[in-house]
Parts: structure tokens; C-alpha cells; sequence
């Protein structure tokens, strides 16, 4: 005697009616250009980063696996070509013998780009405010996207940085759609 097996019915509790949108055109995806470019480039960005002083150290542990920087859509292997790269890290005191290499790779990096100044020394000359030889801040010299203060910051200060830096992407191309 054949023992017939019962089908139980999965309950899926309220699920909200197919819109027409995905009965007309399933698997067809609306939206702006702009919207859609930003989405792939705040997921991978390609950091060009240039450690000048103790600032340096904190942002290579960001990069340590404690801290797990690939989940924020951050590429960890670092291409040494500015070629490659669309986000410079300027981590550390910049003196101005150092202000034309900075320029240079700059302007070496493909459109769009963006800059971030970590530390003190990098947003505003730090303790060696006024000095001889120190730049007041790299935004003298290229324009920078996000600061991020402390001396020296935190690696989760330079991970709140790329976030901000990642919003900031999103509302200027929404700004621009």
C-alpha cells in the first residue's frame, strides 16, 4: 500500500501584489545614467594614497584586515600607478618641497577624482602651523573632497571618511541628474 505524501504549503505571510511595472517588463532595471555611474564608482573606489608622516601608519592598518575596509566598497590592492586610481589619501605633514610631486600626481589621475586630507598636518599644517617649509593644508594645492581631523586620526575616523566621501558621490550625481 502506497503511502501518499502530504504537500505542505509554504506560508509566506502578506506579500504586496506584482506591480504592473514587473509584469509588463521583468527584469528591466529604470534609472539615471548619472545614478547609476555614481552607484559603480562609490563601490570601488581606487585609492592613490601618499603617507607622508605618522598619519601614514593609521592608514595603512585601515587597510589590515581588523578593520576590513573591502566591505565599503574599497579596493585594498593598491595599484602604485596614479593611472589607476580615483581617490588620493594625503596622510601626513605636506612640505612644500613636496607640493609638485602632489600636483603632478594629481593631475595624472583619470576624471573623476577625488581627494581626501588625513590629519592635521594634511588639512591645516597641524603643530607646524606657520612653518618655513610646511603647507597650510593641501587644499592649497589641489582642492580636496573630505577632511578628516586628528593627530593622528583613527583608522575608523579614515573609514568614516571614505563613507562621507561616498555620499558625497552620490548626491553630486544626483545633483547633476
Amino acid at each position: 500500500m502506497a503511502v501518499e505524501k502530504q504537500v505542505v504549503g509554504i506560508n509566506r505571510g502578506n506579500q504586496p501584489a506584482p506591480s504592473w511595472f514587473d509584469r509588463a517588463m521583468p527584469g528591466v532595471i529604470t534609472a539615471r545614467t548619472e545614478e547609476l555611474f555614481a552607484l559603480a564608482r562609490k563601490s570601488s573606489l581606487w585609492p592613490l594614497q601618499f603617507g607622508l608622516a605618522c598619519c601614514a601608519i593609521e592608514m595603512m592598518s585601515t587597510y589590515m584586515s581588523h578593520h576590513d575596509l573591502d566591505r565599503f566598497g574599497v579596493v585594498t590592492v593598491v595599484a602604485p600607478s596614479p593611472r589607476q586610481s580615483d581617490v588620493m589619501i594625503v596622510a601626513g605633514t605636506v612640505v612644500k618641497k613636496m607640493g609638485d610631486p602632489i600636483k603632478l600626481l594629481y593631475e595624472q589621475m583619470p576624471e573623476p577624482k577625488w581627494v581626501i586630507a588625513m590629519g592635521s598636518c594634511a588639512t591645516n599644517g597641524g603643530p607646524y602651523y606657520r612653518s618655513y617649509s610646511v603647507v597650510m593644508g593641501v587644499d592649497k594645492l589641489i582642492p580636496v573632497d573630505v577632511y578628516i581631523p586628528g593627530c593622528p586620526p583613527r583608522p575608523e575616523a579614515l573609514m568614516d571618511g571614505i563613507l562621507e566621501l561616498q555620499k558625497k558621490i552620490s548626491a553630486d550625481a544626483k545633483r547633476r541628474g
